[in-house]
């Protein structure tokens, strides 16, 4: 399985290819873009692009250098007519830079990048949220190569669509960045902490009443503020444990590394960091983890192995044990040495 790996910065790619990444994905957030359409949402990331073209081409230079691959974002769920025109030109720019794929997920723009770039590579984004085997056709059928599956894809729906169509490839998500509801269906912007953070961080004041006027009983006062703790815990799991650390500079947060036997013996083809606008230092951390676990797995350690050594690297088995960091939480439901 190849480990993909997001940047932001040309200098981060060097680094990254060292340590093991085999692809990586950019964004970028032309001048003119923000100049003709007053908006950010070419990729749906405000921070965390590439800012010029020259910067996109070094990039891919490196990318190259190191044996990679470069993918460039275009996934926001919508776009107008006159920005898939200038979509459309920016991946042509993408393409004669010497970049290799393009992740898009506005079926519209699939069609139109199809159309003027016949033969170029598309993967398919997890804004998407393809979810099953007729979906997945229909995208290939569009010229799709490769589809990145939505982060609540169970173990055994990625490997039901993977032998469904081994034309495809698929990528699921194995560490960072969590999303509270389905990104696909979200209208809204991650905002910056100061500015709010996310709408769906849910930082509001709650009252509660009950429908037929009485007075809350002290009971139900109790059991309607343990409900509100819980899953304010939750949505701290959710969103990288407050994009914590641990003391020797691991990220805490969503994760999927125990999972790794299972997604390579289901014919999985990628593995996939999020995360763009996290620090190198994050990244660097992130990949790491993946590539350490991922190592063992392909030396042939046993699924119940890679798991335990999975779950002591950041030596706080009580975050593992809430279950409330996996992607694949079946993991842990699995009796010991079941495939």
């Amino acid at each position: 399985m190849n480990i993909v790996t997001p940047v932001s910065r040309v200098d981060e790619v060097a680094p990254l290819a060292a340590a093991g990444a085999d692809e990586f994905y950019c964004g970028i957030l032309p001048r003119d873009w923000v100049g003709s359409f007053k908006t950010a949402n070419a990729n749906r990331r405000i921070f965390g692009n590439l800012e010029s073209y020259e910067d996109l081409g070094a990039a891919i230079a490196l990318a190259h250098a190191g044996a990679g691959k470069m993918s460039l974002v275009l996934n926001a769920q919508h776009y107008t007519a006159e920005q898939v025109i200038a979509l459309v030109d920016i991946a042509k720019r993408f393409r004669d830079l010497g970049g290799d794929a393009l992740i898009v997920g506005d079926m519209g723009l699939i069609m139109a990048l199809a159309d003027a770039l016949p033969g170029f590579r598309l993967h398919l984004s997890s804004v998407a949220s393809c979810r099953n085997s007729e979906a997945a056709r229909l995208y290939a059928g569009l010229g799709v190569r490769r589809v990145i599956l939505p982060r609540d894809v169970t173990l055994a729906e990625a490997a039901a669509m993977a032998q469904a169509l081994p034309q495809l490839e698929f990528e699921v998500f194995i560490l960072n960045d969590g999303c509270v509801f389905e990104e696909g269906v979200c209208h809204t912007i991650h905002l910056p902490g100061k500015m709010g953070g996310p709408i769906c961080l849910d930082n509001y004041e709650n009252s509660y009443r009950r429908r037929d006027g009485r007075a809350l009983g002290a009971e139900e006062q109790r059991r309607l503020q343990e409900n509100e703790a819980a899953y304010k815990k939750w949505l701290w799991y959710r969103f990288s444990n407050g994009f914590s650390l641990t003391p020797n500079g691991l990220p805490w947060g969503p994760c999927g590394l125990c999972a790794i036997p299972a997604l390579a013996a289901a014919g999985i083809k990628a593995i996939k960091i999020a995360g763009r606008e996290g620090a190198t230092e994050r990244k660097l951390a992130s990949l790491g983890l993946v590539k350490s676990t991922l190592d063992r797995a392909q030396a042939g350690e046993s699924a119940d192995a890679v798991a335990a050594y999975a779950r002591g690297l950041r030596a706080s088995p009580e975050h593992c044990a809430t279950g409330h960091m996996c992607y694949y939480p079946e993991v842990l439901l699995k009796p010991a040495g079941t495939p």
